[in-house]
């Protein structure tokens, strides 16, 4: 399943059991199960935190319905009908059990928004992050060069309270100016911590505005304490934007 949503309303991707909290899994498992009539779990490619949005979030979640038995046509007309458009199903498929959402995906790919102005843009308010003093972009991007590779990064993650790596290999990392005061930061790796999207932009703000330097970011890096880098950059500008499989990708 190749799921769309706008996260401002929901406290998140994962279903939280035995609670009134609003996620888009909750409400999405809550949906399909009314449709095919059986309780659904779906294992998505990545949990997005609060506020966060998606347009190639993918799911994968098991029937004990045959799959000639489920009309996917109508399972997705029906879902949107219920939840779009806050929730939009794009596409589905029956998959083999090879196939698992998370562990099967080679990449991951997110962006960011940032509109560079001093008058917010009510149609961009719930998807992009205003600042309102002038970046120099030169130097953001200068500030993504030390992030491309394999590295530990701890400085711009929440530690897990089980512990575990935070080293992760980063494959691209680009602004790009869309024009009329619209950054736009991509970030592609096969796998990411938490918040770590968020802090790096946080952090390349800030060489923007002046207040670190684009070769300070190698520095944050092999500190490996987030204290070393910036803040986090607000939710709603970040949007999952693709998830990447051998065989084919989502978006």
């Amino acid at each position: 399943m190749l799921v769309a949503y706008d996260g401002s309303s929901f406290r998140g991707f994962a279903a939280q059991g035995g609670t009134t909290i609003r996620t888009v899994a909750g409400v999405l498992e809550a949906a399909v199960g009314r449709v095919l009539r059986h309780p659904v779990r779906f294992t998505c490619a990545g949990r997005t935190d609060a506020g966060v949005h998606a347009w190639g979030q993918v799911l994968h979640f098991d029937s004990p319905r045959a799959p000639g038995d489920i009309d996917l046509a109508k399972l997705q007309r029906a879902v949107n009908k219920m939840l779009s458009p806050a929730i939009v199903v794009r596409s589905l498929e029956v998959v083999d059990d090879s196939f698992h959402a998370r562990f099967s995906a080679t990449h991951r790919r997110y962006r960011y928004h940032v509109l560079n102005r001093a008058v917010p843009d009510p149609f961009l308010a719930a998807t992009s992050w205003q600042v309102e003093h002038p970046l120099d972009v030169r130097s953001m991007q200068a500030a993504g060069d030390p992030l491309i590779g394999e590295h530990d990064y701890s400085s711009f993650c929440r530690q897990p309270l089980s512990g575990g790596s935070m080293v992760r290999r980063v494959h691209e990392a680009r602004w790009f100016d869309m024009g009329d005061d619209l950054l736009r930061f991509e970030i592609t790796a096969r796998s990411f911590c938490q918040q770590m999207v968020r802090a790096i932009v946080g952090t390349m703000v800030d060489v923007g505005l002046g207040k670190k330097r684009a070769g300070d970011v190698a520095g944050i890096l092999r500190a490996k304490d987030r204290v070393a880098a910036g803040d986090l950059a607000p939710p709603h500008g970040l949007t999952l934007w693709e998830v990447g499989y051998a065989s084919t990708s989502t978006a």
